[in-house]
């Protein structure tokens, strides 16, 4: 197949994609049209059915694999499809794994490295919470697995979830060698706790979109009573430590206008804070990177503020 990605100005489209969106229109001279967003796993193109009514056009809906034909223009400086004719695929026409992006890592591995850092926690009551998520809850783990970090901005993508996660238990493993007065267990349990409310706020894909729960209560709520949903079935877990937990996963975004309900108040939470701002603004600044073709400049960002360059010094 054609990847989106490799399309441009003048292109003929005759390919499957994923319909990620669909909805009806209608021009500002009161003529009907469908506007669609066509997506596989290196991204989404809009696409256009001006002539609805149009026997080519076949029935179909949201995340319905179809068959596109059409040609690619630009409008605004962006790509779209002008839809001549659509057919919905049936199951067996089509790999998944071209129209989800995942994660560039195994995604095995990377949960088979995050038991490793579970296994080594030596503090009791924090090894066994660990272990109620991710050894015993069959469903947690398989959610976790596929699930992603964000709808957009940074690790959007099958895996992405778990991606972040360990890259954000290695910088803490990090700074636990820097700055020995670190509480080094209640960090990596942090770290590896303070973005579980995510498979709650973000739909699994192809939909990777914020559910009610998400939208009312956000991932830093969610996962905070998940924790405490676990620690209060596990007998004698300290108060104090439960508290502790819970501040970090609280505070993990460090600034009430960043959403965070408490700025950090312990050393470990600002540990935490940190790593994962840095890993979220590294992976940011990678995904902006390899999606651009841009040799130079890249104009402002508003995500960073400032006006981006591409280029490496060699």
């Amino acid at each position: 197949m054609k990847y989106i990605k490799d399309y441009k100005d003048g292109d003929r489209v005759f390919d499957i994609y994923l319909c990620k969106h669909k909805i009806s229109a209608v021009t500002k001279n009161g003529k009907p049209y469908e506007s669609l967003i066509l997506q596989d796993k290196t991204g989404t193109i809009d696409a256009k059915i001006w002539d609805p009514n149009n026997a080519g056009i076949a029935d179909f809906d949201t995340l319905d694999y179809i068959e596109v034909y059409g040609d690619i223009t630009c409008f605004q400086g962006a790509l779209q499809v002008n839809v001549k004719r659509i057919r919905k695929c049936q199951e067996g026409e089509f790999s998944p794994a071209d129209y989800l992006p995942v994660s560039k890592f195994d995604i095995e591995e990377m949960f088979k490295e995050l038991s490793g850092y579970i296994n080594r926690i030596e503090n009791k009551y924090l090894k066994q919470l660990l272990q109620e998520f991710f050894i015993k809850d069959e469903e947690f783990i398989k959610t976790f697995k596929k699930s992603s970090a964000a709808k957009t901005v940074h690790h959007g993508f099958v895996g992405g979830l778990l991606q972040h996660t360990l890259s954000v238990v290695k910088l803490c493993e990090y700074y636990c060698t820097a700055y020995p007065l670190l509480n080094k267990d209640l960090l990596i349990s942090a770290a590896i706790c303070h973005d579980i409310g995510k498979i709650r706020e973000i739909s699994l894909f192809p939909q990777n979109d914020y559910t009610d729960e998400g939208q009312f209560l956000g991932h830093i709520v969610i996962g905070t009573e998940m924790v405490a949903e676990k620690i209060n079935k596990i007998e004698g877990f300290p108060v104090l430590l439960a508290s502790e937990l819970k501040h970090c996963i609280l505070a993990h975004h460090g600034e009430y206008e960043f959403g965070s309900p408490k700025k950090p108040a312990i050393m470990e939470a600002v540990a935490l804070n940190f790593a994962d701002n840095t890993d979220a603004k590294l992976q940011t600044f990678t995904e902006i990177l390899e999606n651009s073709t841009e040799t130079g400049w890249m104009g402002f960002n508003r995500l960073f503020e400032s006006n981006l360059r591409g280029t490496r010094l060699e």
